[in-house]
């Protein structure tokens, strides 16, 4: 995760060298104009220019192959969450998930995501989310940062870790694993 303000974010997936070189290239543009006009972009107007220079990247002869989350709080607006992939499209939602990990989890936020849920309710749902990745994706992740952005800013958590076990190996794939080793 890259922190483009005191109260703005950006999560890039994608080619390894791409999701550095633009991240960066995005963060430092957005610390310019920071410089140059005295305030923050808010987080539309960040999503904005991120999803511009994805696009006319696009359309050039190196274009970047990421996926982004974009979320932060402003002041006036509230907060918000934008999903930009690598063809230029952007969407604001209230969730959003990208990765393989998406794959197992979009439909478990879909269910029970609430427009109007307390802090320990989205911990809750964010932990059903990691032991669902835990259970059912092939590489075992230990850990899961987690940030929060609130009106005071960004906010570290301690990092999460699956309350689910491992599954555990069925006899029958061992006994069946011994067949075919003395075949």
């Amino acid at each position: 995760m890259f922190q483009l303000s005191s109260k703005l974010l950006m999560a890039v997936t994608g080619e390894g060298g791409d999701t550095v070189q633009f991240a960066e290239y995005i963060a430092k543009n957005i610390q310019l104009y920071r410089m140059r006009n005295g305030y923050d972009l808010s987080t539309k107007a960040a999503a904005s220019f991120t999803r511009r220079n994805l696009a006319d990247y696009l359309r050039s002869s190196t274009p970047y192959m990421v996926n982004l989350l974009i979320g932060g709080h402003d002041d006036n607006d509230g907060a918000d969450l934008y999903y930009m992939d690598y063809l230029g499209s952007m969407v604001n939602l209230p969730f959003a998930v990208h990765g393989y990990g998406s794959f197992f989890t979009l439909s478990i936020m879909d269910r029970y995501y609430k427009e109007d849920m307390t802090k320990e309710q989205t911990l809750a749902l964010l932990q059903r989310c990691i032991d669902e990745i835990h259970e059912r994706f092939i590489v075992n992740l230990n850990s899961f940062k987690v940030k929060i952005i609130d009106k005071d800013g960004i906010h570290v958590l301690k990092d999460i870790r699956p309350t689910t076990k491992p599954p555990v190996e069925a006899e029958g794939t061992q006994q069946q694993q011994q067949l075919m080793d003395t075949a």
